[in-house]
């Protein structure tokens, strides 16, 4: 069985246990996409519009343009790729447009860990992967805050307990702040540490781009994870992709069958569809100094590009701190980052595109 094949297994696993259900093509083979659903919250910025889904784990379900004169039935141009009408009334977070990471990213082995003298253990959390994967916030819902055109504010309140997605032992607190502009679409992460202990942490966030045979990605990393046959990681080093990224041609999303991290991320890359005239930047704040990037060779149709703080299995590797990510939180102390996707035409160089956005120092 290759990386694809156990990776759609288990998210086929995890949507079974879990109520949820993957998305189904209509009978021209496409999907079809949400965008009229009376339970989303829409941004709008002139002809630019973002639909999230606090109850579906506090997803994105679209980021998309519509041309002048255009409408929602057939003209949009969608950066990532849409949730579709089954995904959304299944509650399916896997089939949304991109969705959070937390207290983690990633995998974690056997889905247990020790930490600061305390052996944690997620296995009965609810979580159906073999190894537990992308922390509990996707499978929450989050509270509705602050709500204006152009900016909306999602919460989360972690308190642990014995019902699924309630396992991780130290309480926090979460927020994710969307906001839209002409530039493209920003969001703030924060977690803060309630406990009264130190909490380790991770976040970041799971999207889900466009994906054709001509879908290039740019980018520059130091060293990419290999892993074992499961996808937990073995050894950082080189590999034929990392070329590939870094140069004027890209990497093609169909030359290698890759679910993998990546440390040392340039926290920029630029995702081009050069038969469309058109490419995404994403780019982020430290400390998403990690990059996954998931480009199965079975399944043409999925692509992403992801900005995450840690890479798998973070708690239970011996490594420095570099390779590893993550970080640790003391009681009350509040860790914030932004990321963000800038669209632009494909006259605009990745280089270009990386000085648009606001990056700390």
């Amino acid at each position: 069985m290759n990386t694809d094949q156990r990776t759609r297994a288990g998210e086929s696993a995890a949507a079974q246990s879990t109520q949820f259900t993957q998305p189904t093509p209509a009978a021209d083979g496409t999907f079809r996409v949400a965008l009229n659903d009376t339970s989303l919250i829409e941004l709008r910025f002139e002809n630019r519009r973002v639909l999230l889904a606090p109850h579906v784990g506090g997803a994105i379900a679209a980021f998309y343009d519509l041309p002048d004169g255009g409408n929602e039935d057939g003209n949009a141009l969608h950066w990532l790729r849409p949730a579709s009408v089954d995904a959304l009334a299944a509650c399916n977070p896997l089939g949304m447009a991109s969705f959070p990471l937390l207290p983690y990213c990633n995998r974690l082995r056997d889905a247990r860990f020790a930490f600061d003298g305390r052996e944690v253990d997620l296995s009965a959390d609810g979580n159906a992967f073999d190894h537990a994967l992308h922390g509990h916030a996707w499978r929450r819902p989050w509270r509705v805050g602050l709500v204006s055109p152009t900016t909306v504010e999602l919460h989360l309140n972690h308190e642990p307990g014995g019902g699924p997605a309630h396992h991780w032992p130290y309480r926090y607190e979460a927020t994710q702040r969307f906001e839209l502009d002409d530039s493209g679409l920003f969001v703030t992460m924060s977690i803060r540490n309630l406990a009264d202990q130190p909490m380790p942490f991770g976040m970041g966030h799971h999207p889900y781009y466009p994906r054709t045979p001509a879908t290039r990605i740019h980018t520059n990393v130091r060293a990419m994870w290999h892993a074992t046959q499961d996808l937990l990681p073995t050894k950082l080093g080189a590999h034929p992709c990392i070329d590939a990224l870094a140069s004027p041609e890209g990497l093609s999303a169909d030359a290698f069958d890759l679910d993998n991290n990546f440390a040392g991320w340039s926290r920029s890359a630029t995702i081009a569809w050069p038969d469309e005239n058109r490419s995404v930047t994403l780019a982020a704040d430290a400390p998403f100094d990690h990059m996954v990037l998931f480009a199965p060779s079975a399944h043409p149709d999925l692509l992403c590009v992801e900005p995450v703080t840690n890479t798998v299995d973070f708690l239970n590797l011996d490594a420095s701190r570099e390779d590893i990510g993550g970080g640790v939180l003391m009681p009350g102390e509040i860790i914030q980052a932004r990321f963000g996707w800038i669209p632009h035409g494909l006259a605009q160089s990745a280089e270009r595109s990386e000085s648009t956005f606001p990056v700390s120092s």
